[in-house]
């Protein structure tokens, strides 16, 4: 019996995209059976639309997710991972597969609790091979970890404090140079509770100087802005 699966592909490198639809014609090809409709997006405002719009009349069957994805134009939507907590939401049936870059201990955590994908490939990782080899876990057996993410959970968090979207939008406003007196304009915390969660986030990145500098690089050196 023929399964038809509907695909939808994010991620703004053509050469990425390209490679994922090549995986999922060998894998169609080589079963005979599988048959695989393929939209792609390359940036989240595009990204949410086409997800929302299949939550609404359709559905996806698999979602690939590159992380690092220009933010919306509103700056609700920061990167893949906040499509990922989105598709989450929406269609909990979808499976999930994350495309990095970032092979940060801390951020592979942050992301599997947030998100929880049902396959999660660093880009280094990444061959022809591999694509294919994620495939058919992620339809059939998932989870489907590439061999860098295995290596890293293996690596225990020594702190339990994980980002949340809050901390991400704080991060990110503090990137882009939001003075502190209007942040709660558009965090819902009010300045005793966002210095209070800049201070936490400087004790997760060991950040001891005063100002907002060195947090914002490092924070960016780990993949959260």
């Amino acid at each position: 019996m023929r399964k038809n699966f509907k695909v939808l592909l994010i991620d703004d490198h053509p050469l990425i995209t390209g490679a994922y639809k090549s995986a999922l014609q060998f894998v169609s090809e080589e079963s005979g059976d599988i048959h695989f409709f393929i939209d792609t997006a390359n940036n989240c405002d595009d990204g949410y639309q086409k997800i929302k719009d299949a939550s609404e009349n359709s559905h996806l069957d698999i979602i690939f997710l590159d992380l690092r994805l220009p933010p919306s134009k509103d700056n609700k939507i920061l990167s893949g991972e906040d499509l990922g907590i989105i598709v989450n939401k929406l269609m909990p049936e979808s499976k999930i597969i994350i495309s990095t870059t970032f092979n940060d201990n801390y951020r592979i955590h942050s992301i599997l609790k947030n998100v929880n994908p049902d396959g999660f490939l660093i880009k280094n990782d990444i061959t022809p091979d591999e694509i294919v080899t994620a495939i058919k876990s992620v339809l059939f057996d998932p989870p489907y970890y590439s061999k860098s993410v295995i290596r890293l959970l293996r690596t225990e968090v020594s702190n339990d404090f994980l980002l949340d979207k809050i901390d991400r939008r704080l991060l990110y406003e503090l990137s882009i140079g939001t003075k502190m007196k209007d942040l709660p304009d558009v965090l819902p915390l009010s300045i005793a509770g966002i210095e209070k969660r800049k201070r936490q986030l400087k004790e997760v990145f060991d950040v001891s100087k005063l100002d907002d500098k060195e947090l914002i690089l490092i924070a960016k050196e780990k993949g959260f802005i």
